[in-house]
């Protein structure tokens, strides 16, 4: 939720980890009293997410597979919202496959329905399970906050909405008490937008640190793309991808983001490293390997001081491809971590069969761990695997000091997260790197 979370673990779904509903319910009431007669009070959006024949799954697959997709919508949805949502914004768990979003702050009625597409895009994106890939079939429902209009009523609003959108089989996205949307930018303009972005250097790359646990001295930074849209303002990676892989130009635009990264961090001392974002149209092509090194040399900078992250989606298409790419980056010494590790179904195989230098914990892995035995358990667990295959492990999502100790102790290597910094412009890291 933008920021941290002091949600008590007794209001929190212990499946995902997310807030219970009642715990929005109690936000959307305070925001809705705060704003009570202001005019100039941040506009309230809300949102909820249903997955089409959700019990469908659980029939086909077992209810064991339902709950890995239900973990991996939540992780989906927290991913986007931390990408994209500007102002206040709070992710919760309701009943079944049901997802209550609300958000306060700068956000036109296009955007707000914008935002709800490319998210319905992303959930719909398949999720590896034991039991084999499961493709969910999301609903959203939306509102803008009526004046004086109480929490419940908004709610139900939406509730409503849902239900009529559930019997859809052609649209995800609808208004509550049926209002339309503004008419914004369509499918095909906003591809055409991207590409000139892309040609105008208008993707932004910003960085956000890492830093050494042992003794909290800066090492590196991973590389993340934005894009400031004239009309729909903030447009995160997550979405930023999506619409490039509409477009048929994800292997330009992830091109474009390695070049700009590393000819930037070609102006950090030596001893900081860049890490990459690898997406799955790259490793599909068997020329990345050769792009990425010609890139490497362009720019100058040292392989061995560049980090390729892979998320297992990334791995779901060709794996003899991906393996003989991966291969050659590691023969350059370029390391290859396994991104967000813990938040799928962790196929343990990934670590046998390819090159792999580091394991980046997902946030869900550490974020329980201060107060949850269990959790604790289970990250020393994989802390042990990682140091046994002499593996560099590096924590994503530390927001406070409390939790950098704890990791520290426990043996991890690497952190990043708000406690070290938010992501960050060019320039505002090379104040950081030189104070």
């Amino acid at each position: 939720m933008g920021g941290p979370d002091p949600t008590s673990e007794l209001e929190r779904d212990t499946l995902t980890g997310l807030p219970v509903v009642g715990v929005a319910r109690a936000r959307l009431r305070d925001w809705l009293e705060d704003a009570n007669g202001d005019d100039e009070a941040p506009l309230v959006h809300a949102a909820l997410l249903g997955l089409r024949r959700f019990e469908t799954i659980n029939l086909a697959y077992g209810e064991s597979a339902g709950d890995v997709a239900l973990a991996e919508v939540a992780r989906r949805l927290n991913r986007f919202l931390e990408d994209d949502i500007e102002g206040e914004w709070m992710l919760a768990r309701g009943r079944g496959g049901h997802f209550v979003i609300i958000a306060r702050g700068p956000c036109s009625r296009e955007r707000w329905e914008w935002l709800a597409e490319e998210l319905a895009d992303s959930i719909a994106l398949p999720i590896n399970a034991n039991e084999g890939v499961l493709r969910l079939s999301p609903r959203i429902a939306l509102l803008r906050v009526l004046a004086n209009e109480r929490a419940d009523t908004a709610l139900d609003r939406l509730g409503i909405a849902l239900t009529s959108l559930q019997r859809d089989q052609n649209r995800r996205v609808q208004w509550a008490d049926g209002e339309e949307a503004l008419i914004g930018r369509s499918g095909a303009q906003l591809e055409a937008d991207l590409l000139r972005a892309i040609d105008r250097d208008e993707i932004e790359i910003l960085f956000q640190p890492q830093y050494s646990l042992s003794d909290n001295a800066l090492v590196g930074a991973e590389a993340l793309a934005r894009w400031q849209h004239g009309e729909l303002g903030l447009i995160g990676a997550s979405a930023l991808f999506t619409i490039a892989e509409r477009a048929d130009h994800l292997m330009p635009l992830s091109r474009h983001i390695a070049m700009r990264a590393l000819e930037l961090a070609s102006e950090w001392p030596a001893h900081l490293r860049l890490s990459l974002n690898v997406t799955p149209a790259d490793l599909a092509d068997n020329r990345f390997a050769a792009q990425l090194l010609n890139v490497l040399r362009q720019t100058a900078f040292p392989p061995q001081r560049l980090t390729i992250e892979v998320t297992e989606h990334a791995l779901l298409g060709d794996l003899r491809t991906a393996q003989r790419s991966l291969q050659q980056l590691a023969e350059q010494k370029i390391e290859i971590a396994c991104d967000d590790f813990g938040a799928g179904f962790c196929n343990f195989r990934y670590l046998k069969v390819l090159p792999i230098g580091a394991i980046k914990l997902d946030r869900s892995m550490v974020e329980g761990v201060l107060d949850d035995s269990r959790d604790l358990e289970v990250l020393r667990a994989i802390i042990a695997l990682g140091k046994a295959l002499r593996l560099k492990l590096i924590a994503e999502g530390v927001e406070d000091e409390a939790l950098r100790v704890l990791l520290a102790d426990e043996g991890c290597d690497t952190y990043q997260g708000f406690l070290g910094g938010q992501p960050m412009s060019s320039r505002q890291f090379l104040e950081l790197i030189r104070p």
